[in-house]
């Protein structure tokens, strides 16, 4: 329907109309006016699948919803590093959408991780802003294509569950832009969704549900975001401010408290009512892309899906250790299956994305067509303590095996919407088995189930560790594919594994101060602190391995210096040199210029996941532009690059460069600078645009004959060698050295002359 159509109807409705179009019918129906023609739809939760709900509907999934698939959750589907994967998801549970009348899924869910004890980290996608903006937009895009619109969320800075309803998230502009806004802006400005999601938090002390800055100045005008703002379910504040600053649907409805809140703000003139028209026009809009688009003949095929599940989830499975070639494992090998999760996995999350899955396939299930294998339960996480007959009973079946494959992880009680963790830590019931099987059977591979970065205090007894992740409904298959061999493992870690809780770069922070969440990290966030600070971890981030071996060669760049409106292409050579097909995930860095700004030591700009048979070889091109050399200056509030010499390189991961290149590159954007009696002498005269008043300045020093005499003394000190004044000490002094300090150590300069030159440098 045409923007003029739409305006039509808008200019048709009551004010009454207009209000109610602005909130919910229910927990999940937006509006309609009948006599209008405009349908009410449904919205449903799901990131990874479809949580609908006909009756008693809740946004916590306590109560049930429809059976439907589950797919691997995002913790998961980010370690694909894929961006054909995330597409192929969103176009499944859009199609899925069309058959169930579903006309937006609210998801993709990208906050950032910031730290790993956020409950909710098993639904977002990474601590990298890049990975998670370009896998977000795939997945939109998949959704979209099927005239089913999704909803990004949770925008923005909701990097914890503690208070989430009313903490503040306290950051500086930097942070915001160059982190946790820049997932966001990937998203929207390549993906295009329908609906953003406002968080519950404050950012700086306001709630982003009342923020124009951020609903309407960024999102709007500098984006180009061109659908409607929800709330999070229950996230409105002050409806009216909400509405002025660009909240347009409030979720779920208020029972009509807050529609006459707007209709007594427009009628007592504290709300103009083009407000109300605009947020309307938005809101029918998208409610017609999907309406008009309907498509009735769609079917529902959950076997089908099931199978997208499994397959996809065989891209995400990340192998983390395969000491003397354990895995994969041989048919004819005597395998022992233990632990609770290999007949009943853990397999997706807590709260309101809990999906009612169709079926699960468990690996126990899973294996019986590939091999023979015992099993033994070996512990019930129910409650963290030891069966002591349980375990008797695995270590037993362990010892009689050639190899113990342990499924372990974390239990539903430990992460979740709605609460943090409060450790890193697995069951301890757990860990315990692992160690006992471990005394008893040199070859044991641990499978983790889990949404988050865990401690493995069994690490170094153990010759195989898988990752899984919350594999979705599917993952005893994919897990079992991947185990036997039948698919080679090429999942890359989207977040850092540390070593202990306190390594982590936001410890003394996370969780603390009450209402207020202080960054103090700043950028340092996941592997951006870690490489700068040379923190070991447990595994980094982008860490896999593969059954088989890549090499790289050839690293070139189409050019060796540049400004920072050129774009720079870069090419790198992949071949595989084992003898499995396999993909791999090419990750490229950049190192910044040295200068005075603080920067990580490494941020990734590009990845491509690529498939290659045995002895094949591919050439990978990246493009990068501006963004991938500059950070955000606040003194100007924009990008800015420094000039200066960058590494280009090609990583395993973030920890492990394999190539690097050079490249030169100039700056041309200007900072503004202004001039004081403090303004340091090292600086000024490095300054192009300063030196020739400086030389002219110094020239007429130069003439005062104390001026000239104390140079030469100086001269003469620096140049013995048992002087108490070295040449390199004169210069580093001179270097911080403020104006306003020649007045002691240079006779016969004023105050006066100082000033002259300071107003003679800012009349530039």
């Amino acid at each position: 329907m045409t923007r003029e159509k739409i305006r039509d109807l808008v200019a048709q409705m009551t004010l009454e109309e207009k209000a109610g179009m602005c909130s919910g019918a229910d927990f999940w129906q937006l509006k309609g006016v009948e006599r209008l023609g405009i349908p009410s739809v449904m919205v449903t939760d799901g990131p990874h699948g479809l949580r609908k709900q006909a009756e008693a509907a809740d946004h916590l999934g306590i109560n049930e919803s429809e059976k439907a698939v589950c797919f691997p959750a995002g913790c998961a589907t980010a370690s694909s590093f894929d961006r054909d994967v995330l597409r192929k998801l969103g176009e499944t549970i859009g199609q899925e959408c069309q058959a169930m009348g579903v006309s937006t899924i609210l998801g993709p869910a990208i906050n950032i991780k910031r730290s790993p004890l956020c409950g909710r980290n098993f639904e977002y996608y990474s601590e990298d802003p890049f990975v998670a903006s370009e896998l977000a937009a795939a997945m939109i895009q998949g959704v979209q294509s099927r005239n089913v619109g999704t909803s990004v969320k949770h925008f923005l800075a909701n990097n914890q569950e503690k208070r989430r309803m009313t903490s503040s998230s306290d950051v500086d502009e930097r942070t915001l832009r160059e982190i946790y806004l820049a997932a966001f802006e990937g998203a929207v400005k390549k993906g295009k969704p329908w609906t953003v999601m406002n968080s519950y938090n404050r950012i700086n002390g306001d709630y982003v549900g009342e923020s124009k800055k951020y609903l309407t100045d960024i999102l709007r005008e500098e984006w180009g975001f061109d659908g409607y703002v929800m709330s999070d379910w229950g996230a409105v504040n002050d409806r009216v401010e909400g509405l002025k600053a660009g909240l347009d649907l409030e979720m779920p409805s208020s029972g009509g408290m807050n529609d006459a809140l707007i209709i007594e703000a427009v009628k007592d003139g504290t709300l103009d009512e083009s407000v109300v028209d605009t947020a309307c026009e938005r809101i029918i809009d998208i409610i017609f892309r999907y309406s008009e688009n309907r498509d009735k003949t769609a079917k529902l095929d959950l076997e089908q899906d099931h199978e997208t599940a499994a397959s996809i989830e065989e891209e995400c499975i990340v192998l983390l250790k395969n000491e003397e070639d354990i895995l994969p494992l041989s048919g004819e090998k005597k395998v022992a299956f233990i632990g609770k999760y290999a007949e009943a996995p853990r397999y997706q999350g807590g709260g309101s994305s809990h999906i009612n899955s169709w079926k699960v396939e468990s690996a126990l299930e899973a294996v019986k067509g590939i091999a023979e294998v015992t099993y033994a339960k070996g512990y019930d996480d129910a409650e963290d303590r030891s069966d002591e007959s349980l375990v008797a009973e695995a270590v037993k079946t362990a010892e009689e095996a050639d190899v113990a494959v342990i499924f372990a992880g974390l239990p539903d009680s430990f992460e979740s919407e709605g609460y943090d963790r409060k450790h890193l830590n697995m069951p301890e019931c757990q860990n315990r088995l692992i160690e006992k099987i471990a005394e008893v059977q040199e070859n044991v591979v641990v499978v983790l189930h889990n949404g988050s970065p865990v401690l493995m205090p069994w690490k170094d007894k153990v010759k195989g560790i898988i990752e899984a992740y919350l594999g979705g409904q599917a993952v005893g298959r994919a897990v079992t594919d991947i185990l036997y061999g039948r698919k080679n493992p090429s999942g890359r870690l989207p977040e850092t594994f540390p070593a202990r809780l306190g390594d982590t770069p936001c410890y003394l922070t996370y969780g603390k101060g009450g209402d207020h969440a202080v960054y103090q990290e700043g950028v340092f966030v996941g592997y951006r602190y870690y490489t700068s600070v040379g923190r070991e971890v447990l595994f980094p981030f982008g860490y896999g391995l593969s059954y088989t071996r890549f090499t790289y060669s050839d690293l070139k760049l189409d050019r060796e210096q540049m400004t920072d409106q050129d774009t720079l292409t870069v090419t790198v050579k992949v071949k595989n040199t084992g003898a499995r097909k396999g993909k791999e995930v090419v990750q490229l860095y950049v190192s910044p210029a040295a200068g005075e700004t603080i920067r990580p030591a490494v941020e990734l700009r590009g990845f491509d996941k690529i498939a290659l048979e045995p002895g094949e070889e591919k050439e990978v091109s990246f493009t990068l532009d501006q963004r991938a050399f500059a950070y955000w200056n606040e003194e100007i509030h924009d990008w800015y690059v420094d000039s200066g010499e960058y590494q280009v390189m090609i990583g395993k991961n973030a920890r492990e460069m394999v190539l690097s290149a050079p490249v030169q590159v100039q700056g041309t954007k200007v900072i503004p600078t202004v001039y004081t009696l403090n303004t340091c002498l090292g600086p000024l005269l490095r300054d192009p645009k300063a030196q020739a008043v400086m030389g002219s300045f110094m020239g007429g020093m130069a003439q005062n004959t104390d001026a000239v005499e104390m140079q030469k003394q100086q001269e003469k000190q620096a140049e013995d060698p048992s002087a108490a004044v070295s040449s390199e000490m004169m210069a580093a002094m001179m270097e911080d050295m403020p104006l306003r300090q020649l007045l002691s150590f240079v006779p016969g300069v004023t105050r006066e002359m100082l000033q002259q030159l300071v107003d003679a440098l800012n009349a530039q």
